[in-house]
């Protein structure tokens, strides 16, 4: 059985998709899954990045992707009231509500369901003091602990060489994006691709210019 580390953040609609896919993807293949919560911002700031949603035309181009890929996917999808928005209570709710500080996949999908389903404001405070008791927590959201626990795990994922979520990772290698779901599939199948350098040589490519 395969071990698979599932980054997110709820701000994601990516992530989000990529969630509800998971199980189709990989339907009748052994694995389980962690669902570790990290700070998207943290990545884009450790990488020196905007977020999609940042950059004006591309936040169009999100949204309207998004909505088209949910169906595709025959996934139920509302933009939230509005978007981006300020994700650290979701997030660290996340950690509160899990062992450890990992939710399992009922609280993950609950904080994921509670931005992309219904079109409603995420960030409501009557919203998120009745997610908040409804998950039945094992550590106060805002304690010490819980800030750091979070910030751990982005910390972690950022070591590992995460750049934005999902990301999904599997003995060492990483699959960025919904997009690759099926690549991830493949890897689990043990596709004939993965026998050979192709995976580590794209780390002799040289850089031809750089732009910092």
């Amino acid at each position: 059985m395969k071990h698979i580390t599932f980054y997110f953040d709820v701000i994601s609609p990516y992530a989000y998709l990529a969630f509800e896919q998971l199980p189709v993807a990989l339907q009748g293949l052994s694995y389980e899954v962690t669902y570790t919560p990290v700070l998207f911002a943290g990545l884009l700031k450790h990488h020196g990045q905007l977020g999609p949603a940042e950059i004006a035309p591309k936040r169009e181009w999100t949204y309207r992707q998004v909505q088209w890929l949910a169906h595709e996917l025959d996934i139920e999808l509302q933009l939230p009231a509005a978007h981006p928005f300020n994700p650290l209570s979701l997030m660290r709710l996340a950690v509160a509500a899990g062992q450890a500080g990992l939710p399992n996949r009922y609280i993950a999908q609950r904080l994921l369901r509670h931005v992309w389903l219904g079109g409603l404001d995420a960030a409501d405070e009557q919203r998120l003091e009745a997610l908040k008791k409804d998950l039945k927590l094992t550590a106060e959201p805002h304690s010490i602990e819980i800030k750091g626990l979070l910030k751990a795990h982005t910390d972690r994922a950022i070591e590992q060489g995460v750049f934005g979520v999902p990301t999904l990772e599997v003995e060492g290698k990483l699959f960025f994006g919904l997009d690759a779901l099926p690549m991830l599939a493949a890897y689990l199948k043990k596709d004939a691709y993965f026998d050979d350098d192709s995976w580590d040589s794209v780390l002799e490519v040289p850089v031809g210019v750089s732009r910092r």
